[in-house]
């Protein structure tokens, strides 16, 4: 299998494989991408046509398309796709989270949206008391910032031979599924590095605010930064000098004018640390259990992405981060060799999007030791 692509959309052409594809034939229905043969050996789509997505009416089935040719029966598309799902067991929490707070803005045309515009807001008016109702505040309006977020294609490639079908089909056993499970692990594991690891994704030319670049929680410009007491695996490190940091994150979110709630996200290498009992006098009670016990803040989650010594506290909030989602994991038949290789993508459109302010207020504290 190969390693897993991040394809750009831009508004003047793509990056990647399947971006340019889609640039060159004007996007796709997903549907398109997934023939069946049906219980007649016809091979058959069914496109979405319009309406409530989860309506069965808003799908038309066509049979026999032209220039199409079904290799999978519908029983083993329903296989892959079940697939695919196991891969939301592994430890994945930072989209998840997004997901589970409801911080997702989902896209009407998520093929055809190869760039999301957006704008925040400067602070503007007051308000004014007075008796008679009648004396006029501050007029000024509020001045509207433009943004632009490029649109990303997440996919990895896995294949089967002819060969592997007939043999699957031939002995009455169910169609091995492992790749595609594989693929969608690694398809969330990138969107995970997209979140907590320090690599950016840019389309065209940066401005003054690289506004047209992904970035995470670990390097967006405009996060607040700090340094912990101890790294948190020291031997210097205790439950109250831990809570200190702690406390120290919460009071730089809400020097930014950011009040929570909070998710405090930690490397792999703190999550046995946070067992310990927090001091001598409290035996019983962890650092994880005081932790918690702060007003504010929702969970405390390990990371496997995030380096270690780096630790983040971010407000869950969509004025700071959101998911922007085109649609989830998807199973799509990309091409064959000869009718011997069928080839096929575990693909999905979405992206994490950190925001501030025109003033450069964020709800993201990051501390490092």
């Amino acid at each position: 299998m190969s390693n897993v692509s991040v394809d750009i959309l831009g508004l003047d052409g793509g990056i990647g494989e399947v971006a340019q594809y889609l640039v060159r034939s004007g996007g796709f229905d997903v549907g398109a991408r997934r023939p069946y043969i049906d219980s007649k050996g016809r091979t058959c789509i069914t496109v979405y046509v319009g309406g409530d997505p989860k309506k069965p009416e808003s799908y038309r089935t066509i049979v026999n398309p032209p220039n199409v040719h079904g290799t999978l029966r519908r029983d083993e598309w329903k296989a892959l796709d079940d697939a695919i799902l196991q891969a939301a067991r592994y430890r994945l929490g930072g989209i998840d989270d997004l997901v589970v707070n409801g911080l997702v803005y989902n896209l009407g045309n998520a093929l055809g949206t190869t760039i999301l515009e957006w704008h925040d807001i400067s602070d503007s008016m007051a308000a004014v008391v007075s008796m008679d109702g009648v004396t006029r505040g501050p007029a000024d309006r509020p001045k509207f910032q433009y943004n632009y977020l490029p649109i990303p294609i997440v996919h990895a490639d896995y294949e089967f031979t002819a060969r592997e079908l007939a043999a699957s089909r031939g002995l009455g056993n169910p169609l091995d599924t492992t790749a595609a499970e594989h693929a969608a692990r690694k398809v969330k594991e990138k969107l995970e590095d997209m979140l907590f690891t320090d690599v950016t994704f840019s389309y065209g030319e940066k401005d003054e605010r690289n506004r047209n670049t992904i970035y995470s929680y670990v390097n967006h410009p405009d996060r607040n930064t700090g340094t912990l007491t101890y790294s948190w695996t020291s031997s210097s490190a205790t439950g109250a000098t831990i809570l200190k940091d702690v406390i120290n994150m919460i009071q730089d979110s809400i020097d930014a004018y950011h009040y929570g709630p909070w998710v405090l996200y930690v490397p792999t290498a703190y999550q046995t640390v946070l067992y310990k009992d927090y001091d001598t006098v409290t035996p019983g009670t962890t650092i994880l259990e005081r932790l918690k016990k702060l007003e504010g803040i929702k969970g405390v989650k390990v990371i496997d992405t995030l380096e270690t010594d780096n630790v983040l506290l971010v407000q869950m909030t969509p004025d700071v981060v959101r998911l922007v989602k085109g649609f989830d994991l998807q199973n799509v038949e990309w091409s064959t060799e000869g009718g011997m290789v069928y080839k096929y993508k575990v693909m999905t459109i979405q992206v994490p999007q950190i925001r501030s302010d025109q003033n450069g207020k964020s709800g993201i504290v990051h501390y490092t030791a």
